[in-house]
């Protein structure tokens, strides 16, 4: 095999995020940039020769040229086999599990999630570690580090590989096997739930809405929730996989998925409604004139996990980031578990799930999962809804004022300021962070700050600190008020305002949420000055 070293200069701005590095596609296609930033992560890797890597992606654009650079940069860097997904396809969660069920070195994914698509769109790659979560700071703080000094990268001088045929191939003197993306995935679903009993709520006329966002997962609803758990040919929409997203925006939420809300709100509309992004680890649900939040949704899971096989011995207990609404926490005091709360980004369950501590995980960003692999992933989510749904014959709105019943109501928003001038935003959340020790005991009509912090994180496994993970601002009657800059944007600055507060089981749960929360709403208004210093009049995105 022929191996060249090519010289290269760095770049300065390859820094990863929460979830690797996301750049626009036109900087992913600037000389070498892909290159370095994959002879980076493996240049801090010890002890990679002659091991299994597994790399996929959501087939967005460039997907498929950066695919081919990282198998010949693999080869050239001693890897002894590489396994891809058909197509160069993976979900971000079937990726997690390759790795965990085949004890594969890591893996490279090839993704921006719910970030736009195409030649104008968002690009990027992630590493995962060998027990298939995203690497750790410390991993990602060394990949920086190297990718600022990085003088050359290895390739390997052979063909591309033919992604579209299953079975093992050479890239060089190394092996790639190109695997189904969608069949191991599967098995693994139908171990953790009654796929006979949600079969049978397909042949009893139920009836749902799949929409896979023109992203990657597509092949997995079409193969599982049609193919094997029998619902109708078309309950999945926007099932192929589209470098553009369709010309579409793979996001969630009520905005992108606006048409499946409108459809389940309607008269004649189906009794159950799911979405997942670009990646397949976020998910939206919807049932019949029912919108559930992410954080209600993590809670409900978490509630009623023991429904399901897999989970049927309880849960050891439950983890949320920082900005997820406490409902989850509730049923963790009344369950009599372990409850985390940890920064924004899934690595930080990682330690969490491999010690045992936490069996369910999730983030108000539309993300939940569980110990099964170590990605939050939107089709076991919408599974076990179904399996849910199933066991207690209910709808979701029956299940969802149930829950609030037995645990109260958490009234809860996030408002996205997107592509804010980075300058602007980091001044406003400094000059925020200027106020906190002023705040405590402080009132504000009838809301009493009782704490006001910037979020600092140590990891009870490890002893790593995590510090200046987001401002919070508490107030005696539960309520909260929550803002950070998120790591997911490639533009500017995304800045996000949390606000919930906290209804009893025995309160008011039907108001209209913005509603119930205005005062907040305003007060955040007045502590930090959105509005007036961005000159954004209204969030862009409001779930």
């Amino acid at each position: 095999m022929s191996i060249k070293t090519i010289e290269t200069k760095p770049y300065a701005d390859q820094k990863p995020g929460t979830s690797g590095l996301r750049k626009r596609v036109t900087v992913w296609q600037q000389p070498n940039y892909v290159e370095n930033y994959i002879q980076s992560i493996f240049d801090v890797l010890e002890d990679r020769q002659g091991k299994t890597l597994v790399i996929g992606g959501d087939g967005r654009f460039y997907n498929d040229v950066a695919i081919q650079k990282a198998i010949k940069i693999a080869a050239a860097n001693g890897f002894g086999k590489v396994m891809v997904g058909q197509g160069g396809l993976l979900s971000t969660p079937a990726a997690s599990h390759l790795i965990r069920h085949y004890k594969a070195f890591g893996g490279l994914v090839l993704s921006a999630s719910h970030n736009p698509g195409g030649p104008d769109g968002d690009f990027g790659i992630k590493y995962n570690i060998a027990n298939g979560g995203p690497a750790p700071e410390s991993i990602t703080e060394a990949v920086f580090a190297r990718s600022k000094v990085i003088g050359a990268y290895r390739i390997a001088d052979v063909p591309d590989v033919d992604l579209s045929r299953i079975g093992t191939q050479k890239s060089g003197d190394m092996v790639v096997e190109v695997v189904d993306p969608v069949a191991d995935y599967a098995a693994l679903m139908e171990t953790l739930f009654d796929f006979k009993a949600i079969s049978s709520l397909f042949k009893s006329g139920f009836r749902m809405q799949f929409d896979a966002m023109h992203a990657v997962t597509g092949p997995y609803a079409h193969r599982i929730i049609e193919d094997i758990l029998g619902a109708p040919k078309g309950t999945v929409i926007n099932g192929v996989p589209s470098p553009d997203f369709g010309g579409g925006h793979p996001d969630p939420n009520l905005v992108y998925a606006k048409d499946l809300y409108d459809l389940l709100m309607s008269a004649d509309g189906p009794d159950f409604g799911a979405a997942s992004d670009g990646d397949g680890d976020r998910n939206l649900i919807i049932g019949k004139n029912r919108f559930v939040t992410p954080s209600d949704s993590l809670a409900i899971l978490a509630a009623n996990a023991p429904l399901a096989p897999a989970y049927a011995a309880g849960i050891a207990g439950i983890a949320r980031s920082m900005p997820t609404s406490s409902a989850a926490d509730r049923v963790a005091e009344k369950l009599g578990i372990e409850m985390h709360e940890t920064p924004t980004g899934w690595k930080f369950f990682g330690n969490l799930l491999d010690a045992g501590r936490v069996t369910v995980c999730g983030e108000e960003s539309a993300g939940t999962g569980s110990n099964h692999v170590r990605e939050k992933d939107g089709v076991w989510a919408v599974l076990l809804w179904l399996n849910i749904i199933a066991a207690r014959k209910q709808s979701v709105d029956q299940i969802v004022r149930e829950h609030w019943k037995t645990y109260g109501r958490n009234y809860y928003t996030r408002h996205d300021f997107e592509e804010v001038d980075a300058a602007i935003a980091n001044k406003l959340v400094d000059d925020l962070r200027a106020q906190l020790p002023g705040l405590v005991g402080k009132s504000f009509g009838n809301l009493k700050v009782s704490y006001a912090d910037d979020f600092s994180y140590t990891d009870p496994i490890d002893g790593s600190v995590s510090p200046k993970q987001g401002i919070r601002i508490g107030f005696e009657d539960g309520s909260r008020i929550v803002l950070r800059l998120s790591g997911t944007g490639t533009v500017g600055a995304t800045l996000r305002l949390y606000v919930e507060r906290y209804e009893p089981a025995d309160g008011q749960h039907d108001l209209e949420t913005q509603a119930a929360l205005e005062p907040l709403i305003a007060l955040a208004e007045q502590l930090a000055g959105i509005k007036a210093r961005t000159g954004r009049q209204a969030p862009d995105v409001i779930t």
